[in-house]
């Protein structure tokens, strides 16, 4: 094998090493739910939504880096994220740290000046919110970690919010809430079916310190608020009936799918079910307010 041949499969290596610590599979749902909320906003050029798209994955993408880089001593002790750059050794903790940083950086400078202030700083928010108020401090010394925690999820909708209008509406905030009261039932779900893994990493995730029946309890309560909160927009004509006809479909199969994994004895299967279904829902809560928004525009 030639050396020429060597260099090109070390660089493609480090190439996907470098897109993997952005995790794209998750960035996906977030940018769906930025992009989403600037067409429901008003009427974005392409030019920004475009803008909106890269800072927002290169945002997320340096916030996922910079986190695997404070996990990287818990990482090598869980099955899923032992293969990462970080604890497989093929990057140093540095260079992953710099990544995120720079990846950070740039998206910052690119909402400032593509956008507005407002949205770079919400971006920004979230950014620290994540590293520092969940992976920092809350991940490792709470159950309710991903309750609070879960807020950074929530900044996308209003970073594109503001990306369109430069303000905070009162839409713009039900789509946090929304997204805020979203997280802990898909989590949890999540966090049944790896409770080993954060076990042996340490990590005090509901089922571990609440257990099973209380998670799964807590999965319930969080989804009859979450359902409700979805359809209020429509009780103050933000959004129409397309959207109210999907919201209630959406969440009656959402409750649905919580009720039987509390009710299931073997409950691997549901919770899967459960995990990969809430993903889909909400995607398509997020492109019901689009088309909804476009009906009646």
């Amino acid at each position: 094998m030639s050396e020429a041949v060597i260099v090109e499969r070390r660089a493609r290596a480090f190439a996907r090493d470098l897109v993997a610590l952005t995790k794209p599979r998750i960035i996906s749902l977030l940018l769906v739910t930025t992009i989403a909320p600037m067409f429901v906003a008003g009427h974005p050029s392409w030019t920004l939504v475009l803008a909106v798209f890269v800072g927002g994955y290169l945002m997320a993408g340096g916030a996922n880096a910079v986190n695997m880089y404070m996990d990287r001593d818990i990482d090598d002790r869980m099955a899923r994220t032992r293969l990462r750059p970080i604890p497989s050794g093929r990057m140093q903790p540095r260079e992953v740290l710099a990544f995120g940083v720079l990846l950070s950086t740039t998206a910052t400078w690119l909402f400032a000046h593509a956008a507005n202030v407002l949205t770079a700083a919400l971006a920004l928010a979230g950014f620290y919110f994540y590293v520092f108020v969940y992976t920092r401090w809350l991940k490792r010394s709470t159950p309710q970690n991903i309750v609070i925690g879960g807020a950074a999820g929530a900044f996308p909708p209003l970073v594109g919010w503001a990306a369109v209008t430069n303000r905070i509406d009162l839409l713009g905030v039900y789509l946090f809430i929304i997204i805020f009261y979203w997280t802990p039932p898909h989590f949890w779900a999540l966090a049944l079916l790896k409770q080993k893994d954060y076990d042996r990493a340490g990590v005090p995730m509901a089922p571990l310190v609440w257990g099973e029946r209380e998670t799964k309890r807590q999965m319930l309560w969080y989804t009859l608020i979450l359902i409700p909160l979805t359809i209020l927009p429509v009780a103050f004509h933000a959004l129409g009936a397309v959207y109210a006809v999907a919201a209630v479909a959406l969440g009656g199969k959402f409750l649905i799918e919580v009720v039987r994994v509390m009710r299931a004895t073997e409950w691997t299967k549901s919770a899967w079910r459960l995990y990969k279904f809430s993903l889909l829902y909400l995607a398509l809560l997020f492109a019901a307010m689009v088309v909804d928004r476009a009906l009646l525009a």
